[in-house]
This record gives C-alpha cells, structure tokens and sequence, in this order.
C-alpha cells in the first residue's frame, strides 16, 4: 500500500475548500434565478442539491454504522444526527484530516516495532478515510455537478445572455467534476495493493479523457433538451434503465443490506448516464467500446437531426461553435481514453487475496483489517 503524503494533505485541504465553495456557488446562482423570477430553474438547482446531499448523506451513515458495529450506541446517535442535518461529510474529512496529519507530518527516523506498528495502522486509516470521501464526491459529482452543468450550458445556449454567476456556476462544476475524478483514481491506487502508483503524466491523460468524454455528452444532452425537453426525458430514463439493468446483472455486492444494495444500483445507473463506470473489476473492453461507441452515435445523430431537421435553430443558438465543440472534445476524449488504456492503466486487477491483506494492529495486535469498500466500488 502506498503512504499518504503531504502533498495529499494539502490536496485534502484543498478538496474540502472547493466543496464548501461549491455549496456557496450552488446557493449563491439559484437565489439569483430567483431574484430573477426563474424560479423553475432555482428550483431545479436546489433540487440537484438536495438529493446528491440526502444520497450521499445516507450512504456515509451507513459507512459509519458498518465501520463502527462494536461501538457505543450514543456515538451514533450524534453522528447520525450530524449527517440528518447534511453535514456528515465534515466528520469523514475531519477525521481524515486528525489522521493524515499524524503520518504527513510525522517524524522520521528509526523505530522500534510498536511505533512502526501504530504508524502502519494509522497510515491504514488515513487511506480508508480519504477513500471514503472520494467515493462520496464521486455520487455527488453524478448526481449534483453533471446535471447542474448541462442545466447551466442549455440556459446559455437558449438565451444567450449571461451573467458571471453562470460562468461561475460552469466553472465550479468542471473544478468539482475534475478533481473528483483524479482523486477517486489516486484513492483506488492507493487503496487496492496490486494498483500501480498514479504518476502525473497518468493522472493527467486520465483526466482528459474522463473531462473531454463527459463534455461532449453534457453539449449532446443540451442539445436534445433544445430539441424537445420530452425527448430528452425519455433518452435519459432509458439510458437509466438500460445502466440499472446492468447493474443486477453484474450482481453487485458493494452494500451489507438489499435496500443500500438497490440504492447503490440506482445511483450507478445515473453514473451510467454520463461515464462508463466498472463496477465489478476485471477487463471491461468490450463494454467500455460499446458504451462511448453509443454514445457516439447519439452525438452524431443529434448533430445531423440539427442540420437536416431544425435548421432554424442552427441560427439562434450559434451551431457552428457547439457542434465544433461537441465534435473536438468527442474525439479528443475517445483519443485520450486509447491512450490511457493502452499506456498508462493498470493490467492487474483485485483478486480476493489481494483485497484482505493483513495489516498489524495497535499495540502489537495482529487484526485482520479489510481493503476497503473499494474492492467492491471501482471505476475505471
């Protein structure tokens, strides 16, 4: 297992500032719809943001209640009474916080075999920490910043006019889309023991090829909404349905109860809509080509609806420059996507051994510690 340094210190910072920015972004636009008498859009906003909120509020209690079965039952009371009132994300990065200080910036040297012991463990619990919140981000990313983004574009491109609480708005979402996404990598290398470690060449063409892939669907998305707002309803419940399907056909195992279970698949399913998302481990070519050459063909056939169909709207909305944009950035992503795969993703994956590595405990005990939920949660 890799170590947590301090550079991932100040990026845990850094990642906690930009969440409590981003609420105050998402606040600070919807109340300006308002002001404005937009009040569906407001609406809308607050809507993104309370279900990304309530879901991802729900999965870390029940992370916490899983973690913690042996624990003292007032304890929970008062963390499940801190995520009720949607904070529950401050206690996971307050601890990640207490323990990554302790192995960043501890001292150096040599050590008898209990200090070395208590470092291992701790080292253990930071990792397991910022793993947890990284998976957090990503339902958030999905379920909140995605479609908050695509709302944002499609205002642009059916008025026209706009303010720089918009451009604000566009802009926290990629900030919150691209470092969810690279961290989520960095904790899944450093959580499963058989991962290559995420150098920054790496990190980098991965976040092309996930930022560019997505960008071209969210202005593909947009566009359909331009269409007919019913079409684009429809696209997406299908594409849901079709993503949720897949789910219980891999028969996922991430969650101990069934009804945490089918919540998870639900939301993998909305994380379907906009990435690919490899929920069992394992090699995913064949499914990785299927799902962005779908996609492919949704875009191409939205552009061509645009250009044979409703040429009238071409005008109004400056075609040219979003379909250029669609276009570049689909096949920048699918180049950078080949890139990495080819080059820079591991070939190795978790297998049972791997994912229960022993871990020596405080004080010279020796507990079997477990990998992490990410050997059932990975994305690629």
């Amino acid at each position: 297992m890799m170590k947590f340094t301090k550079q991932n210190f100040f990026f845990l910072v850094g990642g906690m500032i930009i969440y409590v920015v981003d609420i105050g972004v998402d606040f600070w636009v919807a109340s300006r719809y308002f002001c404005q008498g937009q009040y569906s859009w407001s609406i809308l906003i607050l809507c993104f943001r309370g279900l990304s909120s309530l879901i991802t509020q729900i999965f870390s209690y029940e992370w916490f209640k899983n973690d913690w079965e042996d624990t003292d039952t007032g304890k929970l009371k008062l963390v499940f009474l801190v995520h009720l009132f949607q904070c529950g994300i401050f206690i996971r990065y307050w601890f990640a916080l207490k323990y990554g200080c302790q192995v960043a910036f501890k001292q150096t040297g040599r050590r008898d075999a209990s200090e070395a012991n208590t470092s291992n463990f701790i080292q253990k619990q930071t990792i397991d920490a910022v793993t947890d919140i990284n998976m957090l981000r990503v339902f958030k990313t999905f379920l909140e910043t995605t479609p908050q983004l695509f709302l944002q574009i499609y205002i642009l491109m059916e008025h026209g006019k706009t303010n720089f609480y918009q451009y604000a708005a566009i802009i926290m979402s990629f900030c919150g889309i691209s470092i969810s996404m690279v961290d989520y990598q960095v904790s899944l290398r450093k959580s499963l023991p058989d991962k290559d470690e995420f150098h920054v060449l790496s990190k980098f063409v991965y976040l092309l090829y996930k930022l560019l892939t997505i960008t071209s669907w969210i202005l593909s998305i947009s566009l359909i909404i331009l269409l007919s707002v019913r079409i684009s309803v429809i696209l997406l419940i299908f594409l849901w349905i079709c993503g949720f399907s897949w789910t219980l056909k891999q028969h996922t195992s991430f969650c101990k109860s069934t009804k945490m279970e089918y919540l998870y698949r639900t939301v993998v399913g909305i994380i379907l809509i906009f990435s690919f998302f490899n929920i069992k481990g394992g090699r995913t070519k064949v499914f990785i080509s299927i799902y962005y050459a779908t996609h492919t063909v949704v875009t191409l056939g939205v552009l061509f609806v645009y250009m044979f169909w409703k040429p009238s709207i071409i005008e109004e909305i400056c075609f040219t420059i979003v379909g250029i944009l669609t276009i570049l950035s689909l096949v920048l992503g699918i180049i950078f996507l080949v890139v990495y795969y080819s080059h820079f993703h591991p070939t190795t994956y978790c297998t049972p051994q791997a994912c229960s590595d022993e871990v020596d405990a405080v004080a010279g005990q020796k507990d079997r510690v477990k990998t992490g939920r990410f050997k059932n949660f990975l994305m690629q």
